[in-house]
């Protein structure tokens, strides 16, 4: 079924609230064994302050010998700005790998409202929900073929009859525009007249992908109980997406479900590098950060089931004031809306364990920057939110913790900067570089503490190494990934900081399609990409090298990453490079071992070329069912 909506001028997207809303506060709250709620969240404040404390005390006392200088200030200042994010990284990872590995069940303390296993898979749904995929200017078949996937596995599990899919499009390119209706025209024709998909594709870009679900609430939300969004790269079982329904119906409060996103197997070197090393740090990290944020969890803008009427009711997003990029539309929205959804009464859970929910992710490194800069464009936009009315305390943290996450980098490269500033400014005083160095080695251990709690889940759980490919290949992919990790934390603190300085001069991301599939970097394209950082690293180290050699050598593991930033993103985009990767097994992770049912015609073969058909594999998968699906698009009501 094609739809055109309403222009601008015609459209009734003011009207969100059909039928009255239920008070939040009068419904039960889900209830969690162990600590209360209230005590899990003074005991993580208490140990985060304690060692951002400790840690400050000691940088003041080293460099405070003589008095504070400028360039010691700035190495304080940095200190003080780039350490409590990544402090919180660590207690979560911490936490979460005790509470994966310790003598209580985490379950009952973190998600007793998602039921896992056979006895927890619903029989019968009650509500209506909307599976609604959104789509801008990228190639639209492999959306498609993960839409089909999803209608098939959705299919298995009996209870298709109780959602309906729609295609949400703000493609203003017509050959693409073109493209999406031929495998629109495609995907509708599995379904039955009863239970056809929609697609919608809008006249009105306004509001960016937010403004788009807007839209389609507004004209069709009332008819749906729930509505799940997913990203044109998303994908999700059947199973889950009858699960994380049900536990909707059965806890009448719970405003917006998060499953656990994580990658499928990929072609890319860089894409397999990239999320090898996700895949096992986000269980730990989101386990603990699930424990105790409890009903105030996070949003990611897909994956996640809402509550429809709480949504239109509470969930809207203002234009800011201004001129874009830091006015107008909201360009990051999932945080705010889960912090708009809290403060209606409403809970917003994480479900902390992997449940068969994917995305793909960027295959090189340019296209892993563009999306990084758009998060911290959107991120910059919170500030105005840091002050609205009603938030509740841990929510308005969570704003200001997601403008920390971008403001981080630039004050970790200020502070490493300045300390081996010291060395070039006066008599060389090693001390200062130790420091620099010291402090951006701390940093990075800390911000990959949940990689290390997650290499430990992995070997603490059994029969997890197998599942990644084996000790040997686990344990090489696993120290290759953190190398390659410190290779790349100066490169995008570099590009972060370029990007920040020119925010308030009107520099901006541009919202349109992303390159999700296409391999290959050139070295041209490479270096316009990259040119910031290597002039930057051959300044920092012909100067270093001149005015005093220790520091450079002091300084390589900082300055070897923006020297090796053009080769090395030509290298990570190499088709070769991701072939050789996937023939060795490296960098592999679980679903290459045992493919789910619903990957089972997405995931390419050269994806997985090292596995083995292992014994069994057909039992783990029973429960990855199809998913049915069903489009919408904005082009023009017809019928």
């Amino acid at each position: 079924m094609l739809r055109i909506p309403p222009s601008r001028g015609e459209a009734r997207h003011e009207v969100w609230q059909d039928r009255p809303i239920a008070d939040a506060a009068a419904l039960p709250p889900i209830v969690t064994a162990g600590w209360p709620v209230a005590l899990r969240r003074w005991f993580v404040a208490a140990l985060n302050l304690v060692t951002i404390c400790g840690l400050a005390v000691g940088v003041y006392v080293i460099l405070s010998g003589d008095g504070i200088d400028a360039l010691e200030a700035v190495i304080l200042a940095g200190f003080a700005l780039a350490t409590p994010w990544t402090v919180l990284g660590f207690w979560n990872a911490v936490i979460g790998l005790c509470l994966l590995h310790g003598p209580a069940d985490p379950a009952a303390s973190v998600y007793p409202f998602f039921h896992e296993g056979p006895a927890g898979r619903p029989t019968q749904l009650a509500s209506r929900t909307a599976i609604v995929m959104t789509l801008r200017n990228e190639a639209p078949e492999p959306s498609f073929e993960r839409l089909e996937a999803m209608k098939h596995s959705l299919a298995k599990t009996g209870l298709a009859d109780r959602f309906r899919f729609f295609i949400l499009s703000d493609t203003d390119d017509a050959a693409i525009a073109r493209r999406e209706e031929e495998a629109f025209a495609g995907f509708a024709s599995i379904f039955a007249p009863e239970g056809e998909p929609v697609y919608r594709r809008r006249r009105d870009n306004t509001g960016f992908k937010a403004g788009n679900i807007a839209a389609f609430l507004a004209d069709e939300g009332a008819a749906y109980d729930y509505f799940l969004p997913l990203d044109s790269d998303s994908v999700m079982s059947g199973d889950v997406v009858v699960r994380m329904v049900a536990a909707m119906e059965r806890h009448p409060r719970l405003g917006l479900l998060q499953s656990l996103v994580v990658g499928m197997p990929a072609n890319s070197g860089f894409a397999r590098i990239f999320q090898f090393g996700m895949r096992h740090g986000m269980r730990s990290f989101t386990m603990g950060a699930a424990w105790w944020n409890a009903d105030c969890g996070s949003y990611w803008g897909h994956n996640a089931v809402i509550r429809t009427e709480a949504f239109r009711a509470f969930c809207r997003l203002p234009d800011l004031p201004g001129r874009p990029p830091l006015g107008g539309p909201v360009l990051s929205h999932d945080q705010l809306e889960a912090a708009f959804m809290r403060r209606s009464g409403y809970e917003v859970r994480v479900i902390p364990v992997e449940t068969r929910s994917y995305e793909t992710n960027p295959p090189t490194l340019p296209d892993f920057a563009k999306r990084d800069l758009r998060w911290c464009q959107g991120n910059m936009q919170y500030w105005r939110f840091l002050f609205a009315p009603g938030l509740a305390p841990l929510s308005r943290f969570q704003v200001l913790q997601a403008i920390l996450m971008y403001l981080a980098p630039p004050a970790w490269l200020a502070m490493t900067i300045a300390a081996c500033a010291k060395a070039v400014t006066g008599t060389f005083d090693a001390r200062y570089v130790e420091l620099g160095l010291g402090l951006f080695v701390l940093i990075f251990l800390l911000s990959i503490s949940p990689k290390i709690a997650g290499a430990l889940d992995v070997m603490l759980t059994r029969g997890a190494v197998r599942s990644y490919g084996g000790p040997l290949r686990f344990a090489v992919s696993t120290v290759t990934e953190i190398f390659v990790s410190m290779l790349l934390a100066p490169v995008a603190a570099v590009y972060v900081t370029i990007f920040l300085a020119g925010l308030p001069f009107g520099r901006s991301v541009t919202w349109s399609g992303q390159n999700r599939d296409v391999l290959g970097v050139g070295w041209g394209s490479a270096l316009r990409a990259m040119w910031p950082q290597t002039l930057f690293g051959s300044v920092m180290a012909v100067t270093l090298f001149a005015a005093a050699p220790l520091a450079l050598v002091w300084s390589l593991p900082f300055v070897a990453g923006l020297l090796l930033a053009v080769p090395f993103t030509v290298m990570t985009a190499m088709p070769a490079l991701g072939r050789f990767l996937s023939r060795a097994g490296l960098f592999a992770v679980p679903e290459e071992s045992a493919l789910p049912l619903v990957l089972k015609n997405l995931v390419p073969a050269t994806a997985r070329r090292w596995r083995r058909p292992a014994a069994g594999e057909a039992i783990r998968n029973a429960y990855a069912a199809p998913v049915p699906v069903r489009i919408d698009a904005e082009i023009g009501r017809s019928g």
